[in-house]
């Protein structure tokens, strides 16, 4: 699944920010499931409110947020969690100085001087997507410390985003602008690396709880994007989902079946459980041993040309792409 057609990373002098440029990819599999998804998380955008997508590493929460950002139609700005951010590199910070002196000397026997200095502010990318009513992907949010998403429950509460107070006559407070969304994807939090976020923050979201695709989605993902045909692609999807129905192991996720489908079609040998360099490529993948090789049923129907299943795919509308 890609719903990234580009993503061209660019300083915009007039916003000094970084935007992020969506469109619907030709290759996107968009299934009823994907659909589905799609148009719950839509609705409640256009009713007003964010939304977070919660689930296991490999569901493909960040390409589902590009999706349903693009069909927003708005200008997208990217984040990514971190353990070091903190609120300033959500809202700004100062950024340096102005400084500037007078002199006067219009009577010889007189020197008078003058100086000023002033805070330069700079916008971070929360403050510039609530003012240009941008749509905020903020991707894996929780590998954040949940004080450093504190700006957030203003913004997406009251309307209203707390500015520090740099210099007299600047700006305390900024209007939210209607149009602004917030996309939060986030893994469980017992993976390495990830915070507890704050209650106070999910309790301002609509939370869409993912898992992993049902099957004719993740057939038609590897049949696309590996070019397989659908024999060969199903095989792989039960292999992968029978392993994962055994060791209940959210872990082996259809990336997995992907690397497997991918190293298939650019090498020489085949989807056989019996064939060596198989079980090895399945070894490396999934950690597999002989008692699992027996999981995978051998490919029924082959094909001398394989090539990607177009069939079951739905048509999915282009989002704007942003300039």
């Amino acid at each position: 699944m890609n719903a990234i057609n580009a993503i061209n990373m660019a300083t915009t002098p007039a916003l000094d920010t970084v935007n992020v440029d969506v469109a619907a990819s030709s290759t996107f599999v968009s299934t009823p499931h994907i659909v589905q998804l799609t148009d719950r998380a839509l609705m409640y955008l256009r009713a007003g409110y964010s939304i977070h997508l919660s689930g296991p590493a490999g569901t493909g929460k960040t390409t589902l947020a590009f999706h349903i950002a693009a069909q927003l139609r708005r200008p997208v700005t990217l984040m990514q969690g971190d353990h070091q951010l903190t609120s300033a590199d959500l809202v700004g910070s100062a950024s340096g100085y102005r400084k500037s002196k007078l002199v006067d000397n219009f009577i010889h026997s007189v020197l008078r001087t003058e100086e000023t200095q002033t805070s330069l502010w700079t916008d971070n990318r929360l403050t510039t997507a609530c003012r240009y009513g941008h749509t905020l992907i903020y991707d894996e949010f929780n590998r954040s410390p949940a004080e450093a998403n504190t700006p957030l429950l203003s913004a997406l509460s009251e309307g209203l985003l707390n500015l520090p107070q740099v210099h007299a006559g600047r700006e305390n407070y900024l209007t939210v602008h209607p149009r602004f969304r917030v996309i939060l994807t986030s893994n469980p939090e017992e993976y390495a690396g990830i915070y507890k976020s704050a209650d106070a923050l999910r309790d301002r979201v609509i939370t869409i709880r993912l898992d992993h695709f049902d099957r004719d989605t993740e057939v038609c993902i590897l049949a696309t994007k590996a070019v397989l045909d659908e024999a060969h692609a199903a095989a792989i999807i039960d292999f992968v989902r029978a392993l994962r129905e055994k060791r209940a192991d959210s872990q082996i996720t259809v990336r997995g079946a992907l690397a497997l489908a991918r190293v298939i079609a650019t090498s020489s040998f085949a989807a056989n459980a019996d064939d060596p360099m198989f079980r090895m490529v399945c070894v490396d993948l999934f950690g597999v041993d002989d008692e699992d090789m027996k999981l995978f049923r051998p490919v029924l129907a082959q094909s001398s040309h394989p090539r990607p299943v177009r069939s079951k795919l739905m048509p999915v509308p282009a989002g704007e792409v942003i300039q």
